[in-house]
């Protein structure tokens, strides 16, 4: 199937901003399941300088600064991305167990083994622990297939945490969100980050689109999308796959990948620095996910 995505994001400074230097990652990326089929940025006021970049991980990421005096930044990423079908399972009761995840993981002649591990180690938003280990740990027994623990894991945070966009901020740290129970997208993804990298496992963070529906019997409005965030998992004997713990689905074609990191400062949509601006600002952002006609 083939996705239109409009994603617009504006700033409003209470003062002027002479100078702001940004860093963007929202320019869907090629997997194995996803082909960015066109992709573009427009910025207003209109940059100094802008340039596109491949990444340390591999994302598009996209670099301008605007450099003369301005109270409202305006950033629209249009894309179109076609997404091949994938298989949905429930039980995932097949591959790799969750001991032999472990052993060839120290398998370093691989090189897809030698990335991953990266993906093991503490990150900023994400360090190990023990109380991680201990909320993960019923899911997993060195017997069973790896990534059907991983989908228990995922359903058991949808289960156990409210998602409460008032209760987080970007910065709240991950012990608040497991005491508490609460939280949004961003946050579920790197509590199951945390809880495998505990294990000693490697999980990375992933951000992008999801396709929702409009409510029954109504029509879906404009802007009315978000940007999404998920995790995925890694065994050697079977690659990377993707779970969304805020919905307990398996990411598939409803999942529109724009970048992966370790965490979120990875990977953030949209970030950067100003010279001025006053006391601060206020955020819009709207985003369209459309289905296009005939495709899918």
């Amino acid at each position: 199937m083939i996705y239109r995505i409009r994603h617009n994001t504006r700033y409003l400074y209470s003062d002027s901003v002479a100078q702001c230097y940004s860093l963007a990652h929202l320019l869907p990326r090629n997997t194995f399941f996803q082909r960015c089929r066109t992709a573009a940025i427009h910025v207003d006021p209109a940059p100094v300088t802008a340039a596109e970049r491949t990444d340390y991980f591999g994302n598009h990421s996209y670099h301008f600064s605007v450099q003369f005096p301005h109270t409202v930044l305006e950033v629209t990423a249009e894309s179109e991305v076609e997404i091949l079908a994938q298989r949905q399972s429930l039980s995932l009761d097949f591959g790799a167990n969750c001991a032999d995840v472990r052993s060839l993981m120290s398998d370093l002649g691989n090189e897809e083994n030698v990335v991953a591990r990266e993906f093991a180690l503490d990150s900023d938003m994400v360090q190990a622990g023990a109380e991680l280990a201990e909320y993960a740990q019923p899911s997993f027994s060195d017997e069973r297939p790896f990534f059907s623990c991983v989908r228990e894991l995922t359903e058991r945070i949808y289960q156990d945490f409210t998602y409460d966009p008032r209760f987080t901020e970007v910065a709240t740290p991950l012990a608040e969100v497991l005491q508490h129970r609460r939280g949004v997208c961003q946050d579920f993804a790197h509590l199951a980050i945390g809880c495998l990298r505990s294990l000693g496992y490697a999980a990375r963070y992933v951000s992008g689109y999801l396709e929702t529906a409009p409510p029954p019997g109504g029509t879906k409005l404009q802007g009315a999308d978000e940007s999404h965030a998920w995790f995925s998992a890694y065994s050697p004997a079977e690659g990377w796959a993707d779970f969304d713990p805020t919905n307990n689905l398996m990411a598939l074609e409803q999942h529109i990948t724009t970048a992966w990191g370790r965490d979120y400062a990875d990977v953030t949509p949209l970030k950067g620095s100003v010279i001025g601006g006053g006391s601060g600002h206020s955020l819009e952002v709207a985003v369209d996910v459309v289905r296009l006609e005939g495709a899918g």
